[in-house]
């Protein structure tokens, strides 16, 4: 049974479901150290094969409690990753997460407008009240990254030895903002 595949055009970026071809690259990046270092995780210590076969089953039996998509630009290029996942739908709520796996992309915005892009799929179609996330406490341009995309701090956990800094979005926070961005947008068309 084939299905449409779910498409989610940003001002840079476009997510889509993730394909096999995606493999190659999610392999790479799951084996580089300094990516690793910002999942709080240890490269991975498989070999290609093993991770295909994994990959592939993935990709074919996909799971309710998430969804993953990956990051293109405009122009196609495969640049990383971001889900949606410990989806909660009787307390209203998910946890996202973003990888941008090409460093040559970091700091020129793709980080900021996947998010922007990612949220407003989720808020547009779900009826959750929060997304929230944990991020290494001491990875202070993530957090910029996503204060910009109007995440708050709540809390801090350690766990296996890393600190975390706990982030959320209320629905009610972004609809406000989606408001005042709209209405930003609205005076610059007219005005400008």
């Amino acid at each position: 049974m084939s299905r449409e595949e779910i498409r989610i055009t940003g001002k840079m970026v476009v997510l889509r479901e993730k394909r096999l071809s995606d493999a190659r690259n999610d392999y790479e990046w799951s084996c580089d150290p300094l990516l690793s270092r910002l999942d709080a995780a240890s490269p991975l210590n498989m070999s290609y094969t093993e991770f295909l076969d994994e990959y592939t089953l993935d990709i074919d039996y996909s799971s309710s409690s998430r969804r993953r998509f990956a990051i293109e630009t405009t122009d196609g290029e495969h640049i990383g990753n971001c889900s949606y996942y410990n989806i909660d739908y009787r307390r209203g709520e998910a946890e996202i997460g973003i990888m941008i796996g090409k460093p040559e992309y970091w700091g020129k915005g793709y980080g900021t407008d996947t998010l922007k892009t990612l949220i407003n799929y989720i808020f547009k179609n779900t009826s959750f009240k929060r997304i929230y996330l944990k991020t290494l406490e001491w990875n202070k341009r993530a957090q910029k990254c996503f204060i910009k995309t109007g995440f708050s701090p709540y809390d801090k956990i350690r766990r296996n030895g890393y600190t975390f800094l706990l982030m959320e979005l209320p629905r009610s926070k972004w609809e406000l903002q989606s408001e005042n961005q709209e209405s930003y947008e609205s005076n610059s068309r007219t005005t400008g």
